[in-house]
């Protein structure tokens, strides 16, 4: 279904070259949003920005968010493009090694996973702010994850890595609440998607939702009209809603 809900609306999209970041940036353009999308892979990037409707209103940039410069690569990538970003999501995020517990997990894979999950986010809103202080009642959107709510043996980083997510979108939230920039995490949950099936081997994908399914609490997080920041959803609750319908 294609809508005009999002008309107007200027998003990026981190790690959307595939999985929960692709999806949501489908559901953003297919409401009339205009969307860039991210990723390390050149070609990734032109396929999925192929998928998307009318395609031709939408960008890519091109970037790695395992370090610092690439950080900044990203935000100067989109600053080129648009004066304004009224929507940034932040769904780039890397699992780490699966199943190890933090007394054998390796260095380098501890501060990959907490720079691409967690200072790299921090490192583009900060970076992005001016564009987003140009926007109507901006948004912004981090990807949460259960195992950020109550630690889970065996899920080292990426666990540690969320439990900072919840309280760097709380901390946003405070300080950007009187400039009516409003800040939320959401949980996916269990979705269809590469990095899940690397976390659960043994599961069958077909009985998960896809990302398309579990994009409706982003694009209703994404309207101008939306009032709440500071709050962490589920959108496994939002499943089968109309964002147009809600308030």
């Amino acid at each position: 279904m294609f809508t005009e809900l999002l008309a107007d609306r200027v998003c990026l999209i981190t790690g959307s070259s595939r999985g929960i970041g692709l999806g949501i940036a489908k559901s953003l353009a297919a409401n009339g949003a205009t969307v860039v999308l991210h990723g390390r892979d050149k070609e990734s990037l032109q396929e999925s920005l192929a998928s998307l409707p009318e395609p031709s209103r939408h960008n890519f940039i091109v970037a790695d968010l395992m370090t610092t410069e690439g950080a900044r690569t990203l935000a100067d990538g989109f600053l080129d493009l648009h004066e304004r970003l009224d929507v940034l999501v932040h769904s780039a995020g890397v699992l780490g090694p699966p199943r190890t517990p933090l007394a054998d997990y390796p260095e380098m894979a501890w501060h990959e996973v907490l720079q691409v999950n967690l200072t790299g986010p921090f490192l583009v809103t900060q970076a992005l702010l001016p564009a987003l202080r140009e926007a109507d009642r901006p948004s912004v959107i981090f990807i949460s994850s259960g195992v950020g709510h109550r630690g889970r043996a065996g899920w080292g980083g990426y666990a540690v890595s969320k439990f900072g997510v919840e309280g760097i979108t709380q901390v946003w939230a405070d300080e950007l609440r009187q400039e009516s920039i409003r800040v939320n995490a959401v949980n996916p949950g269990g979705t269809r998607t590469e990095m899940r099936a690397a976390a659960y081997p043994q599961e069958d994908p077909l009985t998960l939702p896809t990302p398309e399914e579990i994009a409706p609490v982003f694009v209703w997080l994404a309207r101008s009209d939306t009032q709440i920041t500071g709050e962490s959803l589920e959108a496994q609750e939002w499943i089968g809603r109309d964002p147009a319908d809600e308030r």
